[in-house]
């Protein structure tokens, strides 16, 4: 793999050419989405209904888990197409075409990863959350990376062939968005312990929130089972895309 690296990078390169060409404010629209979507959730949850959820620096609460959601949806959506898009390519070379959907969500991590930097810096002044903790923020973000490279792999390949998966799975994230914790923590849920435990064990995406959320927002540690959580999850991720992409991508020049 280390001889198609220039391709890689070549393909990052033109990948955040196309994202922010003919764009005044480039990467601040990675900012603008997530500020967006906080104003109207802290309005809802904060003044509206501030009964419900009730954490302090709600907006600061909220705007790590848009981060990282934000990453693992506009991943995951970029990388559908990726083999389609780049049909011409996969059509008259010979390389390792998992370099293709990796591009994409390398795109998502660059951008998230300056965004989040200054998350960190603003959430730290704030609320005061520099510590230790902070030195697990790099393993949680490559596990979050490997997890999203992992499910790209697969929707990408699988997109190749059924031409529904896209779609199905733009539709699928819309109710994944609302059962993550994102504007709220699982702890949040006092009434039912079940409810509880599946939307903060089922969800797979859920413990890299919480995680994240953690440590840039709490200034903690996440526990021994958050973190065994994310690493078994980026593992299998990334072992069942790799099996499952090389297993179909042998017709892939001709389905795209």
């Amino acid at each position: 793999m280390a001889r198609y690296r220039f391709l890689f990078e070549q393909l990052v390169r033109r990948e955040l050419r196309q994202k922010y060409q003919g764009s005044v404010l480039g990467l601040a629209w990675y900012v603008v989405n997530p500020l967006v979507l906080m104003g109207a959730y802290w309005f809802m949850f904060g003044r509206v209904l501030p009964g419900l959820v009730s954490h302090p620096d709600y907006p600061l609460f909220l705007i790590v888990g848009l981060l990282v959601w934000l990453f693992f949806s506009q991943s995951l959506l970029g990388a559908a197409g990726s083999l389609i898009d780049q049909g011409s390519l996969v059509r008259k070379a010979r390389f390792p075409r998992e370099v293709i959907p990796a591009a994409v969500v390398t795109v998502q991590l660059v951008t998230f990863v300056a965004v989040l930097a200054l998350v960190v810096i603003v959430t730290a002044a704030i609320r005061g959350t520099l510590g230790w903790p902070l030195v697990l923020l790099p393993l949680l973000v490559a596990a979050l990376y490997a997890f999203a490279v992992g499910l790209a792999l697969v929707v990408s390949v699988l997109h190749a062939y059924f031409r529904d998966v896209g779609p199905i799975l733009a539709a699928v994230l819309l109710p994944w968005f609302f059962l993550s914790p994102i504007f709220f923590d699982p702890s949040d849920i006092t009434r039912n312990d079940t409810y509880r435990d599946v939307l903060q064990w089922a969800n797979p995406i859920a413990p890299f929130i919480t995680g994240v959320r953690d440590v840039v927002y709490g200034g903690v540690a996440p526990s021994a089972g958050v973190l065994l959580y994310i690493a078994a999850a980026a593992l299998v991720a990334v072992g069942a895309g790799v099996v499952l992409f090389r297993r179909m991508e042998g017709e892939l020049a001709v389905v795209v």
